[in-house]
């Protein structure tokens, strides 16, 4: 069976199959039809592209517990939230509108549209790098101490690491997670010897840890350069659309305010508990959030995958389609979420121990309440991907809003009352308030889109 958008957008539907290298989740409108064998080929591409990168900043994390002092590792956790909030910025200008539009309304100028973002991304990695060393020159010369080498490091890696991000992304458009998870793997196994280098010639701290992410991206940059599409054209990106600023504005506005909201969702709560605990509290939720962390990227990995294919039938008109791929998302990511906090809750206290050699074991307990948080934040995120691929950032913004006050209404006093539980307790509801306030949105936008199509077609 053809859904009516099929037989309105032909160029559309012959298309999508091929977005995002899932192709199209629906064939049949709004029926749960079951995902195809390629499918599950490129999601496995992607889950190994995200177990490599995300697995070199955990190695990273782990042997900076292990050797180094609580203090210092938790100083490092500090500078690593900053690079997160400047990744969240990057995420906002360039690499969203990037997915949205290169998988949907500009797929056919792919090559001419990558080349503008290329220019554009390095241009704010460069802006950023010249920021933070120019406040690092200004802290020291009124300060007269010495800044935390982590922080230096960050300064002056930064633009390669925003690129690293861009490395991937364009994999992903192409329909080439085996190239993302390739690069993924070079990443990985550079900072694997850059780390070993280290550690032997006892030189590891948080300057030289910064360099070795940063020396990662680039052997992985050179080795795939020649998969990236900087052929020449004929006419350039802004030549084919000319007001394309105005319309990348347009999204990127809501996106943007996103960013700054999102940081007291989630980093928001080191800088709570470095600012009204210590930066060695700081390190004792650094290290239980890293068993968790996994969650979070396996949400980014399915993203990486779903929000094209999601953007494709907006594009093409096809609501039902849309609803139909996210509720098979939402059904995965249900069940990744559950089955995790099932594993982490009977092997989490011996997983601790072991990965950091019993240094955080006193931890350990507070680790079940925060395997909470991605199982109520897993459907928020589907729903968030939706509501971005159907190109209203805005009702995330709110979202974030929500969670945001909720962090400054109820975590600030849980975290002065409670301590380091206290900003685990401000997590999950600043989670859960985010997941509700989506749900919101999701239901009342895009079922009324779907409303609206099936009230066009009538």
């Amino acid at each position: 069976m053809i859904s009516w958008d099929q037989a309105r957008q032909p160029r559309q539907s012959a298309s999508l199959g091929s977005v995002g290298g899932v192709g199209a989740w629906s064939a049949s409108g709004p029926a749960l039809a079951f995902p195809r064998l390629r499918q599950f080929r490129q999601l496995g591409f992607s889950m190994a592209d995200q177990a490599l990168s995300v697995g070199g900043m955990l190695l990273v994390n782990l042997v900076l517990a292990r050797t180094e002092t609580k203090e210092e590792y938790g100083m490092f956790a500090l500078s690593y939230s900053v690079l997160t909030f400047l990744m969240a910025l990057q995420n906002a200008a360039i690499l969203e509108p990037f997915t949205i539009y290169g998988s949907g309304r500009y797929s056919r100028h792919l090559a001419e549209y990558f080349q503008l973002i290329c220019r554009s991304n390095a241009a704010l990695g460069l802006l950023m790098s010249a920021l933070i060393l120019s406040l690092c020159l200004g802290v020291q010369w009124i300060a007269h101490h010495q800044l935390p080498r982590a922080i230096v490091g960050l300064g002056l890696t930064v633009s390669v690491l925003l690129s690293g991000a861009l490395l991937r992304r364009i994999f992903y458009l192409q329909r080439r997670a085996d190239l993302a998870a390739a690069a993924s793997l070079i990443f990985f196994v550079t900072v694997s010897l850059g780390l070993w280098l280290t550690v032997k010639a006892h030189v590891l701290d948080g300057l030289t840890v910064f360099l070795i992410l940063a020396s990662g991206w680039l052997a992985a940059g050179f080795s795939l350069a020649l998969k990236l599409p900087f052929s020449k054209t004929a006419q350039s990106f802004l030549q084919h659309e000319p007001h394309y600023w105005r319309e990348h504005w347009k999204y990127t506005r809501w996106v943007l305010v996103t960013a700054f909201v999102f940081q007291l969702t989630t980093q928001g709560y080191y800088w709570l508990v470095g600012g009204l605990l210590s930066v060695r509290d700081v390190a004792h939720l650094k290290a239980i959030s890293l068993i968790v962390a996994p969650a979070d990227q396996i949400f980014i990995a399915l993203d990486y995958l779903v929000l094209p294919v999601l953007a494709a039938h907006y594009a093409a008109k096809r609501i039902d389609h849309l609803i139909s791929a996210w509720k098979w998302y939402a059904v995965g990511i249900a069940g990744v979420t559950l089955t995790f906090f099932g594993v982490i809750r009977v092997f989490g206290r011996p997983l601790i121990h072991i990965l950091f050699g019993g240094r955080y074991d006193d931890v350990a307990p507070l680790l079940p309440l925060l395997l909470l948080v991605p199982v109520v934040m897993g459907i928020g995120h589907t729903m968030n991907a939706a509501l971005k691929a159907a190109e209203s950032p805005r009702l995330v913004f709110w979202a974030y809003v929500c969670s945001g006050a909720v962090t400054f209404l109820i975590g600030i006093p849980l975290v002065v009352r409670f301590g380091l539980k206290g900003a685990v307790y401000g997590t999950l509801i600043s989670g859960t308030s985010y997941t509700a306030a989506l749900g919101t949105g999701f239901a009342t936008h895009i079922y009324r889109k779907s409303a609206e199509a099936e009230a066009a077609f009538q």
